[in-house]
């Protein structure tokens, strides 16, 4: 197999892992590719450019965080690439395995005894005004977020789904989320949780300026569309790693993204890690 590594910057212990890492699988006969300048250097592994390492392995191998997974998931978008996370960060949600059982569960992916479980994305589009021309298009595992992009001012943004109208959200912004980013931006803002294996959307808005505007849960195969109707610009970001301005007329349409990301299952429920990373359903004594 050909498996890429991206190394958390600024990690020395991610660097140690992969050089670990790296030397196990060149052992057995695979191929190592980098292409970080974090990852100079070690031993048997082979420095690419970043723009083709997605098309160039059969595995990404991510050393870090959500963030660090996040950002390998956004190389790999489009293709059918499975994502191999550890945990070097703090909560982990979508990085499943620990540094103590990587070396052993990566030489399980090797020997074909690891599942892959497949998670819905969404395709990002920024449209302009008059609806006709294609501004900017990315892939999002977590969530679009659209917001303020500096001042406190209240966003006017009009929600439709298959060309019916669903409100006007008068809100600081709004979070559109995957079930696997429910747990992200969207439960901190008082979104509902949804099992990584649905295939839904969720709306939530950011301190809206009302008391009836609540989240909402909406089939991922519809054609959403979010139009700012303000008198002043938003900011669209796209799994905290990329945004872009989104001027008044403008608009970003959401919906399924034709390839989900993969990812390598690691022993734990979906429950358990709730149960784990976040005290889910503990009482205080």
């Amino acid at each position: 197999m050909r498996f890429g590594f991206l190394i958390k910057r600024g990690k020395p212990e991610a660097r140690d892992l992969a050089a670990e890492l790296i030397q196990a699988l060149v052992a057995r006969g695979n191929a190592a590719l980098v292409c970080d300048a974090e990852a100079r250097g070690i031993p048997g592994a082979e420095m690419v450019p970043e723009a083709i390492l997605g098309a160039s392995i059969d595995a990404l191998v991510v050393l870090g965080g959500d963030g660090t997974f996040l950002y390998g998931a956004g190389l790999v978008a489009g293709r059918a690439i499975p994502l191999f996370g550890v945990n070097l960060g703090s909560l982990g949600f979508i990085t499943h395995f620990q540094r103590g059982e990587a070396l052993a569960a990566l030489q399980a992916v090797c020997d074909g005894q690891v599942a892959i479980d497949e998670r819905m994305r969404l395709s990002v589009t920024v449209t302009s005004a008059e609806g006709k021309r294609v501004l900017e298009r990315r892939s999002a595992v977590n969530d679009a977020v659209i917001s303020q992009p500096a001042m406190a001012r209240l966003l006017d943004l009009e929600a439709r789904l298959e060309n019916e109208i669903i409100t006007t959200y008068k809100a600081d912004g709004l979070i559109l989320a995957t079930p696997t980013g429910s747990t992200a931006y969207n439960l901190a803002a008082a979104g509902p949780i949804l099992t990584p294996d649905l295939e839904a959307i969720v709306l939530t808005p950011i301190c809206p300026h009302t008391l009836t505007n609540r989240p909402l849960v909406v089939r991922a195969d519809r054609r959403l569309v979010i139009r700012n109707v303000s008198n002043s610009a938003a900011q669209l970001t796209v799994d905290g790693q990329w945004g872009c301005a989104v001027a008044p007329g403008e608009s970003v349409e959401v919906r399924k993204e034709a390839v989900p990301l993969r990812l390598y299952r690691g022993t734990g429920s979906f429950f358990s890690i709730l149960r784990e990373k976040l005290s889910w359903g503990e009482r205080r004594a």
